[in-house]
């Protein structure tokens, strides 16, 4: 369970430029589910997601994990956090140029010195699983849309954690792909991933696979659905 307590993040704060962000939002995200949080541009939505996944603290309010507060852990601590808890499969995917599938995969799991052979084993198992072990050494650059948001899974799978993060993961991408992209998210939960997955497109927030539907406009929530 992730649970936002009156949360806010506000930047600039005390400037002439403030911008409220977030505004004072109250949620609980049941573990095992697939949400979706939906909302125009500039709705609050990104920074909300990144409130929840510890890539941000607010500037008041408090994010709990399980009961325990994570919110206000000291940085190393929140990094092992994000490590550990969350996977992230971002818009526009942020692989690594210059860098392999396979090393682009490994690089998240580098900070906690699992053996090089274990690593190794576990990139080809998300490989054979994507149907991307022929491309295991191929430069990122030349790969495909759809190559690229798979090694994008894979990467965010590498330290099996509990909860998946998607930011926009339909933005850049063609509806055969976007089809492709609901059925490896469906299978996720299926294996006992939590969903988190920011979106205005229809396609994602009306999918089978999503049980909960949240919605900002302004920094707030103003409504929260339940299937």
């Amino acid at each position: 369970m992730i649970e936002l307590r009156d949360v806010a993040r506000i930047y600039n704060q005390g400037q002439p430029n403030e911008v409220a962000a977030v505004r004072g939002v109250s949620l609980k995200l049941p573990a095992g589910r697939a949400c979706v949080i939906k909302g125009p541009s500039g709705s609050g939505k990104t920074t909300l997601l990144m409130l929840i996944a510890c890539m941000a603290r607010p500037t008041s309010g408090r994010v709990l994990l399980d009961g325990e507060v994570v919110s206000a852990l000291p940085e190393h601590f929140m990094a092992r956090e994000r490590r550990h808890t969350f996977g992230f499969i971002f818009q526009r995917f942020n692989l690594i140029r210059g860098l392999s599938v396979m090393e682009n995969i490994m690089l998240p799991a580098y900070p906690d010195g699992m053996p090089f052979g274990t690593l190794r084993n576990r990139a080809r198992e998300l490989l054979q699983r994507l149907q991307l072990t022929h491309r295991a050494q191929a430069p990122v650059e030349e790969l495909s849309g759809g190559e690229a948001q798979r090694v994008a899974i894979a990467r965010a799978l590498i330290n099996d954690p509990p909860w998946i993060i998607a930011d926009e993961p339909t933005a850049n991408l063609d509806s055969q792909l976007v089809l492709r992209l609901l059925e490896e998210l469906a299978a996720l939960k299926a294996d006992g991933k939590s969903l988190i997955i920011t979106s205005h497109d229809p396609r994602v927030f009306e999918a089978d696979l999503v049980d909960m539907v949240v919605e900002m406009e302004d920094g707030r929530v103003v409504s929260v659905s339940e299937r």
